[in-house]
């Protein structure tokens, strides 16, 4: 039985997160910024959808904002998924995997990005959802 307190308000918060991996079969990570809740933390780029968005639609968005870069749906494939909370509402992330894109992947906000192997992933300081995907991804990849 699932004893965790949440809010009244179960809206779920879907967020979706990209595992950007390059022709060495590196995967992308950015650092949070520091006045970001969980700043400092090394995350897959992403973010919320929106309502009226697809989860394909929100992540073409969200790399386009964040990386400067463009892709298409069709290059998006769906790999896993955690679930966890933000605060006391429940939150449910989408993870892709994504190898073709248009353009030089350029941070906008992140203080830090780096590629790294899928077995560096592990040693890395990441948000409680983002870790049960680095295992599933390390075995994809």
């Amino acid at each position: 039985m699932w004893n965790e307190t949440i809010s009244k308000d179960l809206t779920v918060i879907t967020v979706v997160a990209a595992a950007l991996v390059d022709d060495q079969s590196r995967v992308f990570v950015q650092q949070r910024p520091p006045e970001k809740t969980m700043g400092g933390l090394w995350e897959f780029p992403g973010g919320k959808i929106e309502p009226g968005e697809t989860a394909e639609a929100a992540l073409i968005r969200e790399l386009r904002e964040e990386l400067s870069i463009d892709t298409d749906a069709a290059c998006l494939a769906p790999a896993t998924f955690s679930t966890g909370m933000i605060g006391d509402r429940p939150l449910l992330l989408l993870l892709y995997v994504c190898r073709k894109w248009r353009g030089l992947v350029m941070p906008q906000e992140a203080p830090q990005a780096k590629w790294v192997a899928t077995h560096e992933l592990f040693s890395l300081d990441m948000p409680p959802a983002d870790r049960p995907l680095v295992a599933i991804l390390d075995a994809l990849l």
